[in-house]
């Protein structure tokens, strides 16, 4: 007998299921198990609510996704646990949504990607941030518009359901086109300014220090505790998406610009990298970079790997860096966390002797240390006054 269908009241989180694939002989920096683990943190950023997840390794991607077994469990799942939502681990390709969405009936379906790109519109403060999340999202529905279209498949033809479909489709591609084009000039334009605006500092000799890291590793909170920036810093994920720079005082006196700028993730969409060019070009021009782990994560050193292909990515790679282990406050003794004997110079390719500091930016632990780092690496790269 097939459960009644609920009906809710009063508005309710959307009800969503995950669905993780791995592909034998793949290689990712999280494992199937972590990789969903943050998915189902991503949806609850977005406001959705994990009811189950589903797993499955296949030997090669299918046109579903997942295999015909699991997808007809999946199916009946749908159907007992009221979902209102289908999110999958990966990005998909067109033809596999299409198939997902036929298989399962009128259940939306949405990839990791796509996720993502909804927790960045929501977060998303400034014009430019606006402007380059939309860019994305523009390039990520292009070539899955046809999807929009297989309603008209369903009408069995006749008048209207031959060349008209068609035509909207090409109408649509045609307007996304222009669009993605006219979002590409603003954003140009905003480019351009943020040059010029690089050469001003550069001019004044100025010492770019850059942040990165895994996204909630704690940069805004560290820039708060370094600056007095004042930048809103909350236990989410993706809560900085715009670049925020505010002077830094070092040991000696000297100044420094500290800039920080959005978090990396596994999986991180190619559309968002390339929309967020301009913002990430800031790390490019760092004279250091800070690379902020989350220490208490036990995840952390597939994090460094994950913050060091995006940097590689950039032509970031080579930049000097100091390692900063961050919310140090929140564990015990080293030894009772194996997985920080993980960290240190070896995983950050750029410099053997990279440097390692500890700190907590929430209780201000180790900051005098960072600040004494900070200064010795930038007079390390100055060249030597001739008297």
């Amino acid at each position: 007998m097939r459960p009644k269908k609920l009906v809710y009241t009063h508005p309710r989180s959307e009800r969503v299921y995950l669905v993780g694939v791995s592909v034998r002989g793949s290689r990712e920096p999280l494992s199937l198990d972590d990789s969903m683990a943050e998915l189902a943190e991503l949806t609850g950023s977005a406001g959705g609510r994990v009811v189950g997840s589903m797993t499955q390794r296949v030997p090669k991607p299918t046109q579903h996704y997942l295999g015909h077994g699991k997808l007809d469990m999946l199916r009946e799942l749908v159907r007992e646990q009221d979902v209102d939502s289908i999110v999958c681990d990966d990005e998909l390709t067109p033809t596999q949504q299409r198939n997902l969405e036929r298989a399962l009936g009128k259940i939306k379906v949405i990839d990791r990607t796509a996720l993502i790109l909804d927790v960045f519109a929501a977060r998303a403060q400034t014009r430019e941030g606006r402007l380059q999340v939309e860019l994305a999202q523009h390039e990520y529905l292009l070539p899955r518009l046809a999807g929009q279209w297989t309603h008209l498949e369903r009408l069995g033809g006749g008048i209207g359901t031959r060349g008209p479909g068609e035509t909207q489709i090409e109408t649509d591609r045609r307007l996304i086109r222009g669009r993605i084009q006219k979002l590409k000039r603003e954003l140009d334009s905003v480019s351009t300014h943020r040059s010029l605006y690089r050469s001003r500092r550069q001019q004044r000799g100025m010492d770019i220090v850059g942040m990165v890291g895994y996204t909630n590793a704690g940069k805004s909170t560290l820039l708060n505790a370094l600056t007095g920036a004042g930048v809103p810093a909350e236990d989410k994920l993706f809560m900085t998406l715009d670049p925020v720079t505010r002077q830094l005082r070092l040991r000696d006196g000297h100044m420094a610009l500290l800039t920080d700028t959005v978090g990396f993730i596994q999986k991180l969409p190619p559309s968002l990298v390339a929309a967020f060019r301009s913002t990430l070009e800031e790390i490019g021009e760092s004279t250091l970079v800070l690379h902020i782990v989350d220490v208490t994560h036990p995840n952390a050193a597939q994090h460094v790997d994950v913050v060091n292909s995006v940097l590689d990515a950039l032509g970031a790679g080579d930049k000097p860096r100091v390692l900063v282990l961050n919310k140090v406050d929140l564990i015990g003794p080293v030894e009772d966390f194996p997985h920080i004997s993980a960290l240190g110079p070896a995983r950050v390719p750029a410099d053997s002797n990279t440097p390692v500091v500890l700190v907590s930016a929430l209780q201000r632990i180790g900051l005098d240390d960072l600040l004494s780092t900070i200064g010795e690496s930038l007079s390390e790269r100055k060249p030597a006054t001739v008297a």
